[in-house]
């Protein structure tokens, strides 16, 4: 395991500038681990990607960015064809449990450009954008449940200065996995697929792979892949999807009994087979002050680099931080 270097490339890398700024399963195995119906389609191959490198450096896209309120962010998401960063974290004055979040559109460089409140959604574990025309439309989890988690997703456009409670007419909610009881996604921008990463009514923490569109369309019989998350005893902080990838983000804030590196690690898995391909400490950002892993994304700039994101929150309590840093090796 290699610690990551950070390295300051602010000026040259911004996102847009510069150069243009179980195992995979099986008809048999879905059936038996209790995830298929009879409308949903036995999950086909995602064709096979090069993935991330985990133990290449990571470089800083921004630090210590202030969100539109103070709490730690919970996790991010890129618009790839209008050029724009959502950062979520819960909301201000709100109990931990009511699904309450702040929404927070930054720019490249780390300064807010508008913000949202959703009522009654969820954690914000992980968030996902759809770009349509010149619109931006979010997926978050929502209909909070006791678990303080989202049981379904929701899609709405981005509407700056907006709040939306989980009745709002201005959501489409969705259910692609049907016995899901917790929901969360993320989103592959360059391949438009989704992983969703789901609890179901036996307990089992999974992810399911769908084409964004389709699940958009309400169409959720094309299942490309369902799979065991890799079981992992550290505290899950976030997901992201690329190719035939999924990657992970643990670990937790520095404390006494966690002090600097930390404990922060990535991972891949193999969505078609389920297995996991890489795990490797992280230590991006190993400076900073708190510094709890929250998040991650896939970006492509427009000179055509895919990178893989992982966020920080850092910062004294009462005036959380967001940081974000990327990895750009591809193997």
């Amino acid at each position: 395991m290699t610690q990551d270097r950070t390295w300051n490339r602010r000026r040259l890398l911004k996102l847009g500038g510069g150069a243009a700024a179980g195992a995979a399963l099986g008809p048999v195995a879905l059936a038996a681990a209790g995830t298929a119906r009879a409308s949903e389609a036995a999950p086909t191959a995602v064709p096979a990607s090069k993935r991330f490198d985990l133990t290449q450096p990571s470089y800083d896209l921004f630090r210590h960015a202030r969100l539109h309120n103070a709490r730690v962010q919970q996790s991010f998401t890129f618009d790839n064809v209008n050029r724009r960063l959502f950062v979520a974290q819960l909301k201000d004055g709100s109990p931990d449990d009511s699904g309450d979040l702040c929404i927070t559109q930054l720019d490249f460089s780390g300064n807010e450009l508008g913000y949202m409140y959703l009522l009654g959604f969820g954690h914000g574990v992980s968030i996902g954008a759809q770009p349509v025309g010149s619109d931006t439309y979010l997926w978050t989890e929502v209909d909070v449940n006791s678990g303080a988690r989202g049981r379904r997703l929701a899609r709405f456009r981005w509407n700056s200065g907006a709040t939306l409670s989980n009745t709002s007419s201005a959501l489409t909610k969705h259910s692609p996995v049907s016995d899901a009881t917790e929901t969360t996604c993320a989103i592959d921008p360059v391949n438009n697929r989704m992983a969703i990463r789901y609890l179901n009514t036996a307990g089992s923490r999974r992810y399911a792979i769908f084409n964004v569109n389709e699940v958009a369309a309400g169409n959720y019989t094309n299942r490309l892949a369902d799979f065991a998350q890799p079981s992992d005893p550290a505290v899950f902080q976030g997901y992201a999807l690329y190719g035939s990838y999924v990657y992970q983000l643990t670990g937790t804030a520095y404390s006494d009994t966690n002090p600097s590196p930390g404990n922060a690690y990535t991972s891949s898995v193999n969505v078609n087979t389920g297995a996991l391909t890489q795990r490797a400490f992280t230590g991006a950002g190993s400076t900073l002050t708190y510094r709890e892993p929250e998040g991650m994304g896939v970006y492509r700039t427009a000179a055509g680099e895919v990178r893989l994101f992982l966020g920080f929150a850092s910062g004294e309590a009462g005036d959380r931080r967001s940081n974000l840093f990327y990895k750009n090796v591809l193997v």
